[in-house]
């Protein structure tokens, strides 16, 4: 399939379909093919010879309903040592009424068959969602810390409550043991787990490989998408801060305006909702003209988002394939220099893109 950009002629290939509703994309080292989650609750091996496995054994049950279930993967820094798997997922309460958004490891087999040894390190507290903004995403820093975004559960007034996780980034230990130089380690009525907060639901995050700073986005309401670059115990805004309104078309009610004294104000602002979701900074040699740039699904707008960087600085933007209809759920850089998105749909696609020579 051919598509154009402004950078010259797309090439698509469809890796491989039949996923339902894939949520995240991980690439094991040394051509072993990669990990996809399927939100119903699936971990699939998809082999160096682009064949779908059988469901791994070992992953924890999730919270299925809405935008719940198995939702981002990542590897250990370690991986080629420890082999561990990280998984993030929406869990329910005693009573399955209510979920968190959870986050365990586990070790992958050699015959990548399951996890072994899964075990929770981190769970959200309180368990407040009935289906939607769980967050979830998960990346590692240059120094090995753990980072987990945590949507507000639709519980606005929670993402400026620091006794609770709801809206927060949290920074953790590989191990999920709080480092003691996290902002709120020793306060009274503080989650020592948080790293920042007044964030909304961030459901893409990576690492810039260029500065080291980890980069975040998060959906606004009715407008209001937002590029976040977190600082140490600073506070993001929402939903004291915001550039969108109510699905309603009404105010936010605690909204007090675009940027509000004492909150930071967006790396990136999109004052119509594109929906973003996933986010892959282009570092590798194959594609000069992508190279410094940031891409990211669009599920509401079926795009993907071309960013061009300068520096932190975002310069112009670009939408790619808006006349496929695909829901793009994450986008990731492979090992060989192409990108590789996954489409959110019953009957799911793995899509390898780059440009014609």
């Amino acid at each position: 399939m051919a598509e154009r950009s402004e950078l010259g002629e797309l090439q698509l290939t469809e890796v491989v379909g039949g996923l339902e509703h894939p949520w995240s994309l991980a690439f094991l080292p040394d051509g072993q093919g990669s990990l996809i989650t399927e939100r119903p609750g699936r971990l699939r091996w998809l082999d160096a010879q682009g064949r779908l496995q059988a469901p791994l054994a070992g992953v924890p049950q999730v919270y299925a309903r809405g935008q719940g279930g198995l939702l981002d993967v990542a590897l250990s820094p370690d991986f080629a040592r420890d082999r561990l798997v990280y998984l993030s997922y929406a869990e329910a309460d005693e009573s399955a009424d209510k979920a968190g958004t959870a986050v365990g490891r586990g070790r992958l087999s050699e015959d990548m068959r399951g996890l072994q040894d899964f075990r929770v390190i981190f769970r959200q507290q309180p368990k407040l969602s009935e289906g939607i903004h769980f967050g979830s995403r998960l990346a590692f820093d240059r120094q090995g810390f753990l980072y987990i975004s945590l949507g507000e559960n639709n519980q606005r007034a929670t993402a400026q409550e620091l006794d609770k996780l709801q809206g927060k980034l949290v920074r953790l230990n590989p191990d999920g043991s709080v480092p003691p130089d996290n902002p709120f380690v020793g306060k009274p009525g503080a989650r020592a787990e948080i790293w920042s907060y007044g964030h909304r639901n961030p459901q893409g995050m990576a690492l810039n490989p260029w500065s080291g700073a980890i980069w975040l986005h998060e959906h606004g309401p009715r407008g209001g998408d937002e590029i976040n670059v977190p600082l140490k115990g600073r506070n993001y805004g929402w939903p004291l801060a915001t550039h969108g309104v109510n699905y309603s078309l009404l105010p936010i009610p605690e909204a007090e305006g675009e940027q509000v004294a004492g909150t930071e104000a967006p790396q990136h602002v999109w004052e119509k909702s594109p929906a973003v979701s996933g986010m892959a900074f282009y570092s590798a040699e194959r594609f000069p003209a992508w190279r410094h740039n940031l891409f990211i699904g669009a599920l509401a707008d079926q795009s993907l988002i071309r960013l061009q960087l300068d520096g932190d600085r975002v310069g112009h933007e670009e939408r790619l394939l808006q006349d496929k209809g695909w829901r793009i759920r994450d986008v990731r850089q492979g090992p060989d220099g192409y990108l590789y998105l996954l489409t959110d749909a019953p009957d799911g696609k793995l899509v390898r893109l780059g440009l014609a020579k």
